[in-house]
């Protein structure tokens, strides 16, 4: 009778079809550390002083142009008479400005000026990183590896039977 209700058990479940599970701790045999190398790249400035020249504005010949010209003028109209007097005023006047434009142009002393200039350069160095743990058991002949932070003494594995 018990072999009828085996046996009834165990062709019902090939029937049917199942399994279990079940959780079983394997020991490590060997934990390993694994790193990796990074570049890493660190900004740095470096700054110095330079001397420049200050722009030249031509706006600074005006006045001695003005200047020039009026004094040109004078001249000009004490020289001559009649319409001559007023060809000579207007010949001085523009004789006077463009001399006096002249003057201020290669007379003039190089003004500079102190400004800061900044250069971002980069110093680069490699590093060596902690990733993780390659942990290596055994069960039944197949390798088994589980990565952590930590190393571990045993790893759990699920086995399943299936029937």
């Amino acid at each position: 009778m018990n072999k009828l209700i085996i046996g009834s058990i165990l062709s019902a479940t090939m029937l049917w079809g199942g399994s279990f599970s079940w959780v079983e701790s394997v020991p490590v045999v060997r934990s390993k550390p694994i790193y990796k190398t990074v570049t890493i790249r660190e900004p740095y400035e470096i700054c110095r002083d330079e001397r420049v020249p200050v722009t030249y504005n031509e706006m600074e010949e005006v006045p001695a142009a003005l200047i020039g010209g009026a004094a040109g003028g004078v001249l000009g109209h004490q020289i001559g008479k009649g319409r001559g007097r007023d060809a000579a005023t207007i010949g001085g006047a523009l004789v006077g400005a463009l001399m006096g434009a002249n003057i201020v142009r290669h007379h003039r002393r190089v003004r500079y000026t102190t400004r800061r200039v900044c250069e971002t350069r980069y110093r680069t160095h490699r590093e060596r990183r902690f990733v993780h743990y390659k942990n290596i058991a055994w069960y039944q002949g197949r390798r088994i590896v589980k990565f952590s932070q930590r190393p571990l003494r045993r790893i759990r594995i699920r086995l399943t039977a299936r029937y």
